[in-house]
């Protein structure tokens, strides 16, 4: 087994939720802007991939080093063993970013990198022609920050949020990663009712039942690395295996999702079935002013529509005012809702025990929570 540095990409300001998670599955960490650092094998490549619920990707660090000019850049780039990452006939798209640094031409840092590992591994493999490029993909990325340049090689293919069940979804999805970021942070426990009464396309009460179950989110998916030659299948096999009996199906679960419109209801519900969640999980057609509960030391965790479109924003600040009302009544609920409404606390009708700033997309938001007061036979 080699030692890599490892690197979690992190979404603006989940970057804490994301190292919890990579400290969880028993690695140290680094954190800096949407990213944690962390080093494994190839083993630990496979389980973070796997297993890590609020990253957007797992990449391996190939090189690191300061570039001032495209020559520093083309020499230094060469100088990495690329051959012990890539075979002969690797598939290696190379993207890019820069910021704040003299080699500022993305296009151009591109083109160097990759011509910069052409050189290199046609001289590893004694290769005088082209090199084919039919083999597994390793996607390379150059990020240059302030001239230091960081190359690394994305281990998960498609963003970690695609996590296999989503057949459809509305007009402005929450994005899988996030979604279970809010439950995360919302402390839910599955022994308590869970509530989304603006589920959309389900994806928050089905993030919360993964959780509830233990399920790891990228046990039904691909990854590219599976395809590379030195990530066995053995690997893969084994820490699917280890997933499979980790998960603790037979826990019970208490989730509702709800939503004013019928068609929203029924995706969710398709969703929940290709998740697994199908009898687990009630989808209920519900405004939210007719909300009614029973139970205490419920959970809800919601992302209601940001009125984008005239005529929206007064509909919405309704809705914002019947939940408070409403769950002024149900003391010992906790509430968590991600708005980017300045105004919430105001309409809702209580101020926040504590907001959290978080971006939904480029959006800017906050997550406003209510925490609830303990249960007297608690």
């Amino acid at each position: 087994m080699t030692k890599f540095k490892l690197l979690a990409t992190a979404a603006m300001g989940l970057e804490s939720i994301v190292a919890d998670e990579v400290k969880e599955l028993g690695y140290e960490t680094q954190t800096e802007n949407g990213k944690v650092f962390f080093e494994g094998d190839e083993r630990d490549i496979a389980k973070a991939n796997l297993w890590l619920r609020t990253a957007d990707r797992v990449k391996i660090i190939a090189g690191e080093f300061n570039a001032y000019t495209f020559d520093e850049l083309f020499e230094r780039t060469k100088a990495i063993e690329w051959e012990k990452f890539l075979p002969v006939d690797a598939n290696f798209p190379v993207q890019g970013k820069s910021v704040k640094s003299k080699l500022y031409s993305v296009p151009d840092c591109q083109s160097i990198v990759k011509k910069a590992i052409v050189e290199r591994l046609k001289k590893a493999y004694h290769r005088n022609s082209f090199l084919d490029e039919s083999g597994a993909r390793f996607k390379i990325e150059v990020s240059i920050l302030k001239d230091k340049v960081q190359l690394s090689i994305d281990t998960s293919g498609a963003g970690l949020h695609k996590r296999g069940y989503r057949l459809d979804q509305g007009e402005a999805p929450l994005k899988e990663t996030l979604a279970a970021a809010l439950v995360k942070l919302s402390r839910w426990t599955p022994d308590r009712p869970f509530v989304d009464p603006f589920c959309g396309s389900g994806t928050i009460p089905i993030e919360a039942a993964m959780i509830g179950q233990n399920i790891a989110p990228g046990y039904n998916r691909d990854f590219d690395a599976e395809e590379w030659p030195w990530m066995k299948q053995q690997i893969w096999d084994d820490v699917r295996a280890e997933a499979e009996e980790l998960a603790n199906y037979d826990q019970p679960l208490n989730i509702l999702g709800t939503d004013i419109d019928h068609r929203m209801v029924k995706i969710a519900q398709e969703n929940a079935r290709e998740a697994g969640f199908a009898d687990l999980i009630q989808f209920q057609q519900r405004q939210m002013k007719d909300f009614v509960t029973h139970e205490e030391n419920g959970v809800v965790v919601g992302n209601p529509p940001y009125g984008e479109r005239i005529g929206e924003v007064e509909v919405i600040e309704q809705m914002i005012s019947d939940m408070g009302r409403i769950f002024s009544k149900h003391p010992t609920w906790s509430i968590y809702i991600l708005s980017s409404m300045e105004k919430f606390e105001t309409i809702y009708g209580q101020p926040a025990t504590k907001k959290r700033k978080l971006f939904n997309g480029f959006i800017r938001t906050d997550l406003f929570q209510f925490w609830g007061e303990r249960p007297k036979n608690k």
